[in-house]
């Protein structure tokens, strides 16, 4: 029987794999939450790059929310890497949930990045 962590990382494997055979060159939106904080990060596969990133622990963040760990601070990262990406030239990504399903901070952050300008 598998622990609960192998079947995360084969879920993450089975769902990069996807988008790799999907993205057409497009950069990546990379999620990743935590039990306390959530981040975000657009990534150039291709040089190995971060073009963006934003967190629930950056400071002008953790002033305004209660936690960095609910749908509002997901929703609030959401929008500053859509922020962000655009201020770099980037309106095209691929979204990578990685193992996480696609529930609640995950969505929020998901749907205030497309609110602020990134389509996927």
């Amino acid at each position: 029987m598998m622990t609960p962590k192998e079947l995360f990382e084969r879920r993450k494997r089975r769902v990069r794999q996807a988008l790799k055979a999907k993205s057409h060159g497009r950069l990546r939106l990379s999620v990743h939450r935590s039990g306390q904080n959530i981040y975000a990060q657009v990534i150039d596969d291709e040089r190995g790059v971060t073009l963006a990133s934003a967190s629930s622990l950056e400071k002008s963040l953790r002033e305004t929310l209660k936690t960095g760990a609910d749908k509002s601070a997901a929703a609030a990262v959401g929008k500053l890497i859509a922020e962000r990406a655009v201020a770099a030239g980037i309106t095209e990504v691929v979204f990578d949930r990685g193992g996480y399903i696609y529930h609640g901070r995950v969505k929020a952050l998901a749907d205030a990045a497309r609110e602020g300008g990134l389509s996927f």
